[in-house]
């Protein structure tokens, strides 16, 4: 029964798990039977970097979605999501670095300085490794007051990703969606307009808050 109960209360962490391991699983599955016909490296690579920001933003929409909705339970799915951004992110890297360069130390470095997507990408990544390590709740308590400072690096990782995509490709118009939304989020993290829609939604819920009938 307990468990049940407690199943019931994580029903949104099991979500995330599950639908953040299902590209990884099905990327997985059609490279082992030979279902890239045409580019594997260049289909994986994309496919592990698209997913590793789209779960970057949604790591960094669930503070929005609480100042939006109220429904702070989202918040305990920050961690998960940027861990599983980070996973994806190290796959993306790894296929750059193994299967498209195979190790080559000579053309990887050329590649960085001649290529300014590669040395986003890069940072953003390294960005993403200092979240991922300090994530625990002992580094938390180490580092006490920095710990958000830190982490609030993860926009930037997020922005420095977009740069990624857009320098990558050919068609701004994907990317450019990605660093709209992310505009939108780091619009509804400023302290002013935070308040602000807080205090409207506050308003709506009490308005919309049946009024109790008391016998007289």
């Amino acid at each position: 029964m307990v468990f049940l109960e407690r199943l019931k209360g994580d029903w949104l962490r099991i979500l995330v798990h599950v639908g953040a391991l299902l590209p990884l699983a099905w990327t997985v599955w059609q490279y082992s039977q030979g279902l890239f016909l045409v580019d594997p490296v260049l289909e994986i690579t994309t496919r592990t970097g698209k997913t590793a920001l789209i779960l970057l933003i949604l790591s960094l929409a669930c503070t929005p979605f609480v100042t939006l909705f109220g429904v702070k339970k989202v918040l305990r799915l920050r961690r998960p999501l940027g861990l599983y951004a980070f996973l994806y992110a190290s796959v993306h890297f790894a296929t750059f670095v193994w299967l498209d360069y195979g190790f080559n130390l000579s053309l990887l470095g050329q590649a960085l300085f001649d290529q300014r997507y590669v040395l986003a990408g890069l940072a953003s990544g390294l960005i993403l490794l200092a979240l991922a390590i300090t994530a625990t709740r002992g580094w938390q308590k180490r580092l006490g007051k920095y710990w958000k400072r830190l982490h609030r690096l993860a926009y930037l990782a997020a922005i420095l990703a977009v740069f990624h995509f857009v320098w990558l490709s050919k068609d701004f118009r994907e990317p450019l969606r990605y660093g709209l939304v992310l505009a939108v989020l780091l619009f509804l993290r400023v302290p002013f307009v935070r308040k602000t829609v807080s205090s409207v939604r506050q308003q709506l819920k009490a308005m919309l808050r049946p009024v109790s009938h008391e016998p007289q």
